[in-house]
């Protein structure tokens, strides 16, 4: 059984996707509400977290 890779992305990444600012990603990581890792100063984004954040925000307006 193999396993699907886990696609980390940059903060820019996420930026571009979600069309917001740097200030409003890194808001959104501070207040818990996307998940991030670091290793040293790199963090990353998991692309699920990101999925997750979306799901999430659906659910809201609905």
């Amino acid at each position: 059984m193999t396993t699907a890779p886990v696609v980390l992305l940059t903060v820019p990444e996420v930026m571009a996707r979600l069309k917001y600012g740097r200030t409003k990603v890194y808001d959104l990581i501070r207040t818990k509400r996307l998940v991030s890792i670091t290793d040293g100063r790199a963090r990353r984004i998991p692309e699920t977290a990101l999925q997750d954040y979306l799901q999430a925000r659906l659910k809201d307006v609905a």
